[in-house]
């Protein structure tokens, strides 16, 4: 796509521009009164702060190493965020309630427009795997995947929140897509579901899943990034002890998952024997595409409207990608391995709600 010149300098100085972050706790407090005013006022913000991280994307898009950006996938998301920028740009001052519905109109279009990043980013690295043999020294690559996911998730989350407090009928104690009273268990509960249900598919049989935890607790976070977080550790759990067990006799062993709620921290520990992950294999596990098992990421793959065809294995994005959601909220995820038995992550998200948001 040809974009006119006028909006590629325009671009480089709104890339340059300082990004503002939000916390938690600060979206919370502010969306719990969605009035017209408040959602005016959010509006104003987001027209001016997407732009900004849209374009430090964009710029970053075209200066990729190894070639990186000249390949058709990453051309085509590059082209995503230019239209973007450009629909953000060219939309006129907010002034009142008339000009807030069309400018959430404006920015659900962009949030439908860029469902397929990842996926699209995925394959675009893949590109460039088959034609280099540098794997070891992708360094830059993952830095600079890790800032684009994380920023996305960012840009992602404004908008999404912003678009969910226009909803009439909001579920109780929720605010935009933050749950004021979320049961981590029962979150938890929903995401074992939905793993062990691919296992069943993938394997006919599925481990046995224990989870220890106060089943009253509650406490503010995100419940759709908590359950991808724990949906992706509970799957990799799930597939290591099948693939142990495939052939045994015995009974696989559960996989055990503790909640625990300290002061500062709200743990999540997913526990497996699995039997581990070698000590040279640690460092990989949050690389992008490093994944044990086949990659269905294949170039035949044509991106419509869904995403990627959903496996166990998926295209070994699933443990960076829960980590910089983690860290998004402030928290984090470890994983410890004892290679010969088995594997725990712990999943640490934080109570607070105070943290800024990371902004690369």
């Amino acid at each position: 796509m040809i974009f006119p010149k006028s909006l590629i300098q325009d671009l480089h100085k709104w890339g340059c521009m300082k990004q503002t972050g939000v916390s938690l706790r600060y979206m919370m407090e502010f969306g719990s009164t969605p009035t017209e005013r408040n959602l005016l006022i959010s509006a104003q913000f987001l027209h001016k702060e997407l732009p900004i991280r849209v374009a430090r994307r964009a710029i970053e898009l075209q200066a990729l190493p190894y070639g990186l950006s000249e390949k058709p996938a990453v051309l085509k998301v590059r082209d995503w965020y230019l239209e973007s920028f450009r629909d953000m740009r060219a939309f006129p001052e907010i002034k009142d309630t008339s000009d807030e519905k069309d400018f959430t109109q404006m920015i659900k279009a962009v949030k439908v427009r860029h469902n397929n990043v990842v996926p699209m980013m995925a394959l675009g690295v893949n590109q460039l795997k088959k034609g280099v043999h540098f794997y070891e020294n992708l360094d830059e690559i993952h830095q600079f995947l890790d800032r684009f996911y994380l920023s996305r998730i960012g840009i992602r989350n404004l908008i999404g929140q912003h678009v969910e407090l226009h909803n009439p009928n909001p579920p109780r104690h929720c605010v935009g897509y933050i749950h004021t009273k979320m049961s981590p268990m029962e979150v938890a509960r929903n995401a074992i579901e939905d793993a062990r249900a691919i296992c069943f598919r993938e394997y006919g049989s599925s481990p046995e899943i224990n989870i220890y935890g106060d089943p009253s607790f509650t406490f503010p976070y995100v419940p759709t990034h908590l359950h991808l977080m724990v949906y992706e550790l509970v799957k990799n759990s799930l597939r290591a002890v099948q693939e142990r067990y495939v052939d045994s006799d015995r009974v696989a062993p559960p996989v055990r998952i503790i909640v625990a709620d300290g002061i500062e921290d709200v743990t999540i520990k997913v526990s497996d024997e699995g039997g581990g992950i070698p000590r040279s294999g640690l460092p990989k596990i949050f690389t992008y595409l490093y994944s044990t098992a086949t990659n269905p990421l294949e170039e035949e793959m044509t991106f419509g409207a869904a995403d990627v065809p959903v496996t166990m294995a998926g295209y070994g994005y699933g443990l960076p990608i829960s980590r910089l959601y983690a860290r998004y909220f402030g928290g984090d995820l470890q994983i410890i391995s004892m290679e010969g038995y088995g594997t725990d992550a712990y999943l640490h998200l934080s109570r607070l709600g105070d943290s800024q948001e990371p902004l690369p």
